[in-house]
């Protein structure tokens, strides 16, 4: 009689957990992919118009420009980009409020730096509208010549896209005290907002070197 052979048993493989990627996310990646073609068209007017206008023409315009207020308007844009991480760590924790007094940062939560970084994106656009300001009484308007053109029109873009991230903020910001419960819809409400934030900050970084340092 054969002997009877048995299939060999296994054990049972371990559990592989999947982590799929978060569609609130993916769908933010994707649309600023988008923005950042529009930006790209607006680099490209830039570069077209400054290649066939007179060197000296441009020079006369662009010597309106006043650097040193430029790069200080910028230095704050970017340091809001730090504290826009800083509550992205919070919410990422689940803090939305600081636990400590106001003056111990170390203890502030997504609403306190979100504030700072409101009040900081505020700021950057105020110091816009009175550089345009400065321009126009020099004679720098959108119709004046073709650098006002692609001078206000790329920086106008970007202003107004400051102002949709200042938007997006106050909205965080009304989700987070609406809350009952801080948890993690309105945490990646917070960090998507950053992704934008963050973006809109590179954006002008590439900006104010083209406009401000590449004359």
């Amino acid at each position: 009689m054969a002997p009877v052979t048995t299939a060999p048993t296994h054990a049972p493989s371990a559990h592989v957990g999947v982590n799929r990627p978060n569609p609130v996310s993916v769908g933010t990646i994707v649309w600023l992919a988008s923005e950042l073609m529009f930006f790209a068209g607006l680099f490209a007017m830039y570069f077209s118009h400054r290649s066939v206008m007179p060197t000296q023409e441009w020079e006369a315009h662009a010597s309106n420009l006043a650097f040193p207020f430029a790069l200080g308007n910028t230095l704050i844009l970017v340091a809001s980009s730090v504290t826009c991480q800083m509550a992205v760590w919070a919410a990422e924790r689940f803090q939305p409020r600081r636990t400590g007094s106001l003056v111990q940062i170390n203890r502030w939560g997504m609403n306190e730096w979100m504030v700072l970084t409101f009040v900081m994106g505020s700021v950057f656009v105020a110091g816009q509208v009175f550089e345009y300001a400065e321009l126009v009484q020099h004679g720098v308007t959108i119709s004046s010549s073709p650098y006002g053109s692609v001078f206000f029109l790329t920086t106008g873009f970007h202003g107004l896209h400051v102002v949709g991230g200042l938007i997006a903020f106050l909205y965080v910001l009304a989700r987070s005290h609406a809350a009952k419960r801080f948890g993690h819809h309105e945490a990646t409400t917070a960090i998507v907002t950053s992704y934008y934030w963050h973006f809109v900050d590179v954006v002008w970084i590439a900006l104010f070197f083209v406009i401000y340092v590449l004359r």
